[in-house]
């Protein structure tokens, strides 16, 4: 995708922005959201009690790879052709920060950047340069600083040592210039391993399994004895039109009957996957207790957001890659006090293209006419335009090393939701949120809700056609041989 116009914003003055991304972090695992008692995040919470929570905020593909092309870039993953975890980014891509740069900022990136082929060279757009190559490891791992290679030993904590430069930086920084920070942690993502003090702080924790987790299983299959299950009778189950792929990967590589093929159990994985989020809390916190210190906290915008959701048990999966809302949606919460009011609660829908746009609207410059998404700026002084989006769009491609799950599209309002498998042949799927907010029945085969159905396909194959995604931007990769390995796939 070519770059796009470079055109100022003179009147606005320029902010400085601090943007963290976390991986694989779940819309609704952080405790001011009640959804896991018992976890504490009060970093994260402090956050969305002092600024704002965009309650409704998606991926449009909920993938490593092509969500993080679509945060730096504004456009979906047809259009960066980032479909995966191992095509190559085009030479041509901008990032946003390219724009900052442009404007006058010094820019910082720190942690992962896996996308475009996941070794760890600068990028195009930063003064700084921080990465690892793939998904990096949590204990000693080896950074590419400016190009250079830099070892860290004696048990370093990857969440640590990110913040630790990033601080570093901040106070060495260009005083006499805005900046933009780009915190980008490897933690949440598997496999978990929780810095040593925040290891077995959740071991008794009342581990809660969801609604749907039981609705796939067979006689015979695994027992989960820790937690309690959610009370079921109340809701509506459709078994009969739970798509086959749905049932098939329970007992899979992303399913709770074989969780990466045996490596781990699913009480296990939960808990660990708490104790790893306890380092991001901590390191979030580090960051607002400088900008405090500094006296930088007041005009320094800090946007906090998840890559992509997770699965725990919902439909008898994990991971993400689907279209059901705990994979496409995600946490996204930002604090400005000069702007940003106290409990500020967003309820229309955003998506990670619209980051780029919002950042740039902020740094006053003008969004490029090539970007996709949309500032979500004016959302956060209460001034929602009547255009505003009434639906979100997703997109999924099959990957060969992950076959079991299908390339999905969907279309989501704040009702609705229309799936689609596309190249196999299985159940499409339509939920009623409201009604249906675990997405257990499917209404496809009802009578009544097929004009529906085939409204939201339409409006579905109309996105795809208007932004030029009517193709799969399929591309060589270089897949690895035998089995998976656990700790450095996806």
């Amino acid at each position: 995708m070519a770059q796009g116009k470079f055109n100022p914003v003179s009147k606005v003055k320029p902010r400085n922005i601090i943007f963290i991304l976390s991986d694989d972090h779940r819309y609704d695992f952080m405790g001011f959201t009640g959804k896991v008692p018992g976890l504490k995040t009060p970093n994260l919470d402090r956050i969305a009690n002092e600024g704002a929570h965009f309650q409704n905020a998606f991926v449009s593909t909920a993938l490593c790879s092509p969500s993080r092309a679509s945060i730096l870039t504004g456009l979906y993953a047809h259009s960066h052709t980032v479909v995966d975890n191992q095509a190559p980014a085009p030479k041509t891509l901008v990032y946003f920060p390219q724009y900052l740069q442009k404007a006058g900022y010094q820019t910082s990136f720190f942690g992962k950047w896996h996308m475009g082929g996941g070794d760890a060279q600068p990028r195009p757009g930063f003064n700084r340069w921080v990465s690892f190559p793939g998904q990096g490891v949590y204990y000693n791992p080896k950074l590419n600083i400016d190009g250079k290679t830099v070892s860290y030993t004696d048990s370093a904590y990857i969440t640590d040592v990110l913040t630790d430069l990033t601080i570093d930086w901040l106070k060495k920084r260009d005083k006499n210039k805005p900046f933009f920070v780009y915190l980008s942690h490897k933690a949440v993502h598997a496999e978990f391993s929780a810095a040593r003090k925040d290891k077995g702080i959740y071991r008794d924790i009342q581990i809660q399994y969801p609604v749907s987790m039981f609705s796939t299983a067979r006689a015979g299959s695994k027992k989960f004895t820790r937690g309690q299950q959610a009370d079921s009778s109340a809701y509506t189950f459709n078994y009969k039109d739970i798509p086959q792929w749905v049932r098939a990967q329970r007992n899979s590589w992303h399913g709770v009957d074989f969780m990466y093929h045996g490596q781990t159990d699913f009480d296990r994985f939960y808990i660990d996957y708490l104790e790893t989020l306890m380092g991001i809390d901590h390191n979030v916190g580090r960051v607002l207790d400088y900008l405090k210190e500094s006296g930088l906290d007041k005009e320094t915008l800090v946007i906090y957001m998840g890559d992509n959701g997770f699965s725990f048990g919902e439909h008898g999966l994990i991971d993400k890659r689907h279209a059901y809302e705990e994979s496409m949606r995600v946490p996204l919460i930002a604090r400005l006090p000069d702007l940003i009011k106290p409990g500020t609660r967003i309820k229309e829908m955003v998506l990670n293209v619209d980051i780029a746009p919002s950042i740039l609207e902020l740094a006053g410059v003008r969004k490029p006419e090539n970007m996709q998404g949309r500032s979500f700026i004016p959302l956060l002084n209460g001034n929602v335009s009547s255009d505003w989006r009434k639906e979100v769009f997703y997109e999924y491609y099959w990957e060969n090393s992950f076959p079991q799950t299908p390339t999905q599209f969907a279309v989501r309002t704040d009702r609705y939701k229309f799936i689609r498998s596309q190249g196999v042949w299985d159940i499409d799927q339509l939920y009623d949120l409201q009604k249906d907010p675990y997405e257990l029945n499917n209404l496809i085969r009802k009578s009544e809700y097929q004009l529906l159905a085939a409204e939201l396909n339409k409006k579905l194959w109309e996105w795809l056609d208007k932004t030029n995604g009517l193709y799969i931007p399929l591309k060589p990769i270089n897949e690895k041989k035998g089995d998976h390995i656990y700790k450095d796939t996806w």
